[in-house]
């Protein structure tokens, strides 16, 4: 894997705004178009405010590390918290009745929707989306 960008986020909201000057500087190097952008920007956003608000519990004293590398025509972006982890099985679906109307869990979701691949490892605290790059 080729490193490309890394990003350190203090655990607060304000922080999350960083990700986009990350993207943009992966855009200008890589070359993908907008529509590929935003799915990046949805699901990388996500990761970071989840490490943020679920993983560190906003304590300003911790932080989120952002890791984006190319391996093999796919964009990696890692994501590690300081948080204790989590089960990722243990989330619930936001699509089912009893969820719909809860203000939050569809985050996990959303990233299993718009990245390629998704794992997660160190007990939940750190966590690789895997985007296929679009070939010209």
């Amino acid at each position: 894997m080729k490193l490309l960008e890394t990003l350190r986020l203090s655990s607060s909201y304000e922080e999350v705004e960083k990700v986009e000057g990350l993207l943009s500087a992966l855009q200008d190097k890589l070359g993908f178009d907008d529509a590929f952008y935003a799915r990046l920007m949805l699901t990388v956003s996500e990761a970071a405010t989840n490490g943020i608000v679920h993983g560190n519990k906003l304590d300003a004293s911790k932080s989120v590390e952002i890791a984006a590398f190319t391996n093999d025509g796919a964009l990696v972006v890692e994501t590690q918290d300081e948080g204790e982890g989590f089960n990722p099985e243990d989330i619930p679906d936001p699509r089912a009745d009893e969820n719909l109307y809860k203000p939050s869990g569809r985050g996990v979701f959303l990233m299993e929707e718009y990245a390629d691949e998704v794992k997660y490892s160190d007990g939940g605290s750190k966590l690789t989306l895997i985007f296929n790059l679009p070939s010209d």
